[in-house]
């Protein structure tokens, strides 16, 4: 926290904006605090860090791309086999659980045809998202936004979803406990470090390993 002034904090993740607010409050006796912004539902919500509510001028042209899908999707998904809804409430996407087994992956990858991606992370989590929106999309447009300089930004992530931030050629860290599928894409990605520890752990190895370890000196229990 003695680095806020010096350091923009984005989550960027796959969860509503529901969930975010939840893990908030649930970890907040574990130090954690609220992020200056959230890019939210696999890079479909943003929001700001303390109040949670959306940024207008960055949902807008999500929300433009969105409209008339769901109405044409939802007939289509229900009838196919291998999926079931999540029970969660979701804006400019819709989510599913996937049985990798019982899935028909060739109408799955037809449903594209319609203007969406059809994103699968840990073999069983189904994002349907506007066609060209995800996690590294709107981090660059959030990014151009904010006008902040790309060689200042370092990613982190662990499954699937967090690939198209690493796409975007920004410094990235894949931690070591990521899913095996991600570990596979990556592997032709110059700029992103696969780091050996895991989750925060292997976040600080990554920092250190892009030149921004001096950031974290004044915490004795991240080690050099």
């Amino acid at each position: 926290m003695e680095r806020r002034e010096r350091v923009l904090h984005i989550f960027c993740t796959g969860r509503q904006l529901s969930s975010i607010a939840s893990l908030l409050i649930d970890n907040a006796a574990f130090g954690l605090a609220h992020p200056h912004l959230v890019i939210g539902d696999v890079g479909c919500t943003v929001a700001w860090g303390f109040s949670l509510k959306t940024v207008p001028g960055m949902v807008d042209p999500i929300d433009a791309r969105w409209k008339g899908l769901p109405e044409r999707l939802l007939p289509l998904l229900e009838a196919l086999p291998g999926v079931a809804p999540q029970p969660i409430s979701t804006e400019r996407r819709l989510a599913y659980t996937l049985d990798g087994e019982a899935i028909d992956w060739q109408r799955l990858v037809a449903l594209e045809a319609h203007g969406v991606d059809c994103l699968v992370s840990d073999n069983r989590y189904l994002d349907v998202l506007p066609a060209g929106v995800n996690k590294g999309s709107t981090l660059l447009t959030l990014l151009q936004w904010l006008e902040i300089d790309p060689e200042r930004v370092v990613t982190a992530g662990d499954t699937l979803n967090d690939l198209a931030m690493f796409e975007t050629g920004l410094a990235g860290v894949m931690v070591g406990n990521a899913e095996q599928a991600l570990r596979e894409k990556v592997s032709c990605l110059p700029r992103t470090y696969r780091a050996r520890a895991e989750g925060c752990a292997g976040i600080v190895e990554g920092l250190r390993h892009f030149g921004f370890g001096h950031l974290l000196d004044d915490f004795p229990g991240f080690p050099l």
